[in-house]
């Protein structure tokens, strides 16, 4: 096991590094978005501060290990998990946006706030960074930690990492799908992956982060504790602060929006509800 002080100069070098990969990351998104005059730019960047931190860990993981005499197989195939979900996401999002106007919460914001660029270079940019460096962490110093010996909690992290792979890609094909179908305007989607969780995708995004985290234990050491925060962060945002919270104040317009409310869950899949069909 990783003794401690040599765990805790690995987390340094993590902050030292991935501070500015998130900053130039931050500031080549808001740039762009300035010429654009769209702030939906910070979306399709959101996965890639991901991949180049694990990129770059895996590139000094590989350093390390080759003074060490040991291949970092692990630590590539982590990285490679990161790969698989960011570029995934960053295509989803990059078409869904392709030739339309910006998100509404980024153009609700530009209308509402003060100094808006300022306050989006720092709000937007800089905070996303800072977010994914966080959540990230857990990743980074497991990929920097050579050697990783594959582990049950390797198996199990994978095994749950898949399942959240599936919930999200699925939710989000499905949404797309129905989004898609003319005729389906003005109706809600409760179908398939929907039919159990008000939000599939979000459910599954939170999933891949958890088993992340415990593909990570086999190489944080002494501080997997601290590397906890990563899927509970995630987690937190998604259930109280930017996914169901926003998506739900936006969709509780919609004259189906009560019952699909009552009989169905918010986050973890489970079988609707039968008695506020009754209701």
């Amino acid at each position: 096991m990783t003794q401690m002080p040599e765990t805790l100069l690995y987390l340094f070098f993590v902050v030292l590094y991935g501070v500015k990969v998130v900053i130039s990351i931050g500031i080549v998104g808001f740039l762009i978005s300035l010429w654009k005059k769209d702030n939906g730019i910070a979306d399709v960047l959101y996965a890639w501060h991901f991949m180049i931190l694990a990129a770059l860990s895996a590139l000094l993981s590989y350093v390390l290990g080759t003074f060490l005499g040991v291949f970092p197989a692990v630590s590539f195939f982590l990285t490679f998990m990161v790969f698989i979900w960011g570029i995934r996401l960053s295509l989803r999002v990059y078409r869904r946006n392709k030739g339309k106007p910006e998100d509404f919460r980024y153009a609700k914001w530009r209308r509402e706030w003060k100094w808006f660029k300022t306050r989006s270079f720092f709000q937007v940019y800089m905070l996303q960074g800072i977010i994914a460096l966080i959540i990230s962490a857990p990743i980074v110093l497991s990929v920097m930690l050579t050697p990783m010996r594959v582990t049950f909690l390797i198996g199990l992290g994978v095994i749950i990492w898949v399942k959240g792979f599936l919930f999200e890609m699925i939710g989000d094909a499905q949404l797309d799908r129905f989004i898609k179908d003319s005729a389906n305007k003005g109706k809600l989607m409760t179908i398939g992956l929907w039919k159990y969780s008000r939000h599939p995708n979000y459910f599954g995004e939170a999933l891949q982060w958890w088993g992340l985290w415990v593909v990570s234990l086999s190489g944080a050491g002494d501080i997997w504790y601290v590397t906890i925060i990563s899927p509970l962060l995630i987690t937190f945002l998604l259930l109280k602060v930017s996914g169901v919270p926003m998506l739900e104040k936006r969709m509780a317009q919609h004259p189906d929006w009560a019952q699909y409310e009552k009989s169905t869950s918010v986050f973890i899949p489970m079988l609707p509800r039968k008695k506020a069909e009754s209701q």
